[in-house]
C-alpha cells in the first residue's frame, strides 16, 4: 500500500538544504498541506521553499499562512521566497512541484459550458471529454515553456512533480516533449483504496494493494488483507452492501459487474470517461448521486470552486487567526509528494503510485502511454517493477483513453488543428453524443473562446472565426441549446448559503489563476 516506509532503513540524523520551487503557489490550500507534510520530515526543515503564482493576492494570502506554520512549528531555517517571476522561482531548485490551473475559473466555466450546448454533460471535465482535451491544450502549451525554464535555471536533473491536470497529457508532454525527468501525482488511488477497507470494514492499515491502469482510469487488480488476496467478487459484495456507496457509486460498481474489477476515480469523474453513463439526459440521474459534487453532477467541480473561491477570500482572516498547521507524522497527508523526496534524499523506502512513461510496466498498454503504477522510491531514485498484462477489459478501456491523450498531447505541442479535431472525435462521451460536424464547430467555438491561453493555435482561431461566420451567413450553422445548464445542475452557494450547510473550510485542492 502507499505510505509504507521501512523500519530496516536507518533513520538519517544530518539536516540537508537544497531549493523546492511550487509554481502555482496561489493554490492556496494544496500548497500549505504540500509544504506542511515535507516539513514534517525533520531532516528537511534547513530548505529553502520559493512560491510563485501570476496573482499576487493569493501568493500574499499563502505566505501569511505558511509564515504562521513555520513559526509555529520552529522552522526558523527555512527559507520562505515568493515571486512573480517563474524563473526566479527556479533559479537552482532541485524539485518542482507544478500546481497550476492554465486560465483559472474563467477558462474552466468555458471548458464546461460550451460543451454543455452540444449536450456533452460533464462532471468535472479536467482529464478527457472536450473540457479536459482543452485544458490539456492550455496547459501544455505552459508545461513546454516551464520545461524550457527548468533546464536553463533550475539544477540539473531537477525533478518535477507534476500534480496539474489532465495528468497524463501534462506528464506525457513534459517527459517527452519537454525533456525534463517528471512524475505526475495523484491521490485517486489512495482514496478509492480507503473506499474499499471502509466496505470490507478491515482497518486501512491491515490492508496492502496493487493498483495500475492510467491516471483517473487505474484498477486494484490485487487488494490483501494482512497478506491474504481477497476475491474481486467479495470486493463488489462489500460496496454493494454498503448503502452509502452503493447510491454515490453507480458508474463505478456497474463498471466492475460488467469489467470485473474497482476503478480509481469517483464516480463523477468515471462517468464522463465513458460513452455509456451519461449519454442521455433523462437517464444521468440513475447514474450519479448529488450527495457530493464528486458523485456526477453537472458541472460539479466548476460548483464547488465558484463556492470555494468565494468562501476563502471571505473567511482567509478566520484561517490567519486559527491555530498553525502542525508539523507532525499525524497530520502529514497521503500526498505522494514529500514521500517522494524524502525517500531521494534519505533513503528511506516509500511504495506508490505515480504516473510516468509506460516502458514495459504495463504490457498490453502502448509503450509510450503514460501509465500509473506501483513503484518504489529510494536514495538511488525510482524504481518502476512490470506488471505485466492488465485484464483485457480494463486494457481496453484504457487503451481508448491513450489514444484521445495521444492525439491531445501532439495537438498541444503542435498547435495541430487536425489532432484536435481528431482527438475530440475519439473522446468516448463526445463520440456517444455528438456527431463528426457538432464536433468539429464545438471544437472551433472552444479555440475562440479559449484562445487567449493557447497561443499554438493564434492562426487556427483566426480560420476557426471566419468558418464560424461564414457558417452563420450561409445557413450551415448547426444550432445549440445556449443557456442549457445540464441534465443534474445544482445552483452556487453563496457565502451565507455556505455558512447555513456547516461548511467550515473550501476544498479545492488547485485554486490557482496562474497562466501564461
Amino acid at each position: 500500500m502507499d505510505k509504507v516506509h521501512s523500519d530496516k532503513v536507518r533513520r538519517m540524523e544530518s539536516v540537508m538544504s537544497f531549493k523546492i520551487a511550487f509554481i502555482g503557489a496561489g493554490s492556496v490550500g494544496f500548497t500549505r498541506r504540500l509544504i506542511s507534510d515535507i516539513l514534517t520530515v525533520k531532516e528537511l526543515r534547513d530548505i529553502e521553499i520559493a512560491l510563485m503564482d501570476i496573482d499576487r493576492d493569493n501568493l500574499d494570502r499563502v505566505r501569511q499562512l505558511i509564515e504562521k506554520d513555520l513559526k509555529g512549528n520552529g522552522c526558523d531555517k527555512v527559507k520562505l521566497s515568493t515571486t512573480l517571476d517563474r524563473t526566479e522561482a527556479l533559479k537552482d531548485a532541485k524539485y518542482i512541484l507544478n500546481v497550476v490551473r492554465i486560465g483559472g475559473l474563467e477558462a474552466f466555466e468555458k471548458d464546461i459550458s460550451i460543451p454543455l450546448e452540444y449536450g456533452v454533460d460533464q462532471c468535472v471535465g479536467d482529464t478527457l471529454g472536450p473540457g479536459g482535451i482543452m485544458y490539456g491544450q492550455r496547459g501544455i502549451s505552459f508545461m513546454l515553456g516551464l520545461c524550457k525554464d527548468i533546464k536553463e535555471f533550475a539544477c540539473p536533473d531537477a525533478l518535477l512533480l507534476n500534480y496539474a491536470n489532465p495528468n497524463a497529457m501534462m506528464t506525457w508532454a513534459a517527459q517527452v516533449y519537454g525533456g525534463v525527468k517528471t512524475l505526475g501525482l495523484c491521490h485517486g488511488v489512495q482514496h478509492g483504496a480507503h473506499l474499499i477497507a471502509d466496505a470490507l470494514k478491515i482497518p486501512f492499515e491491515e490492508i496492502d494493494y496493487s493498483c495500475v491502469g492510467i491516471n483517473h482510469q487505474t484498477w486494484y487488480t490485487d487488494y490483501r488483507h494482512n497478506g491474504k488476496s481477497i476475491p474481486q467478487s467479495e470486493i463488489l459484495a462489500a460496496l454493494e452492501a454498503d448503502e452509502k456507496i452503493r447510491d454515490d457509486e453507480k458508474c463505478r460498481i456497474d463498471m466492475m459487474k460488467r469489467f470485473g474489477y474497482f476503478s480509481t476515480e469517483s464516480n463523477g469523474h468515471l462517468s464522463e470517461y465513458l460513452p455509456w453513463y451519461r449519454k442521455r439526459p433523462e437517464e444521468l440521474g440513475k447514474w450519479i448521486s448529488t450527495s457530493s459534487w464528486i458523485q456526477g453532477e453537472t458541472a460539479g467541480y466548476l460548483r464547488v470552486n465558484l463556492e470555494d473561491k468565494a468562501w476563502f477570500k471571505e473567511d482567509f482572516p478566520k484561517w490567519l487567526a486559527e491555530d498553525h498547521f502542525k508539523y507532525d507524522d499525524e497530520h502529514r497527508s497521503e500526498e505522494h509528494g514529500s514521500y517522494i523526496i524524502e525517500g531521494l534524499e534519505t533513503g528511506r523506502i516509500y511504495r506508490g503510485h505515480f504516473n510516468l512513461p509506460n516502458e514495459h510496466a504495463i504490457t498490453n498498454l502502448p509503450e509510450d502511454a503514460v501509465v500509473e503504477v506501483p513503484c518504489y522510491v529510494d536514495r538511488n531514485g525510482i524504481h518502476v517493477p512490470q506488471h505485466g498484462d492488465l485484464p483485457d477489459g480494463c486494457a481496453a478501456v484504457c487503451s481508448t483513453s491513450i489514444s484521445v491523450q495521444r492525439l491531445a498531447t501532439r495537438a498541444a505541442v503542435e498547435g495541430n488543428i487536425d489532432l484536435l479535431r481528431q482527438a475530440m472525435m475519439m473522446d468516448p462521451l463526445t463520440g456517444a453524443v455528438c456527431n463528426p460536424p457538432e464536433i468539429w464547430q464545438m471544437t472551433d467555438e472552444m479555440l475562440i473562446a479559449l484562445a487567449e491561453w493557447m497561443p499554438q493555435y493564434a492562426e487556427e482561431v483566426e480560420r476557426a472565426r471566419a468558418r464560424i461566420v461564414e457558417s452563420k451567413k450561409d445557413g450551415s450553422y448547426i444550432p445549440t441549446n445556449k443557456g442549457y445548464l445540464g441534465a443534474v445542475r445544482l445552483d452556487v452557494k453563496n457565502v451565507d448559503q455556505l455558512r447555513e450547510t456547516g461548511k467550515k473550510i473550501f476544498t479545492d485542492e488547485n485554486i490557482s489563476t496562474q497562466s501564461e
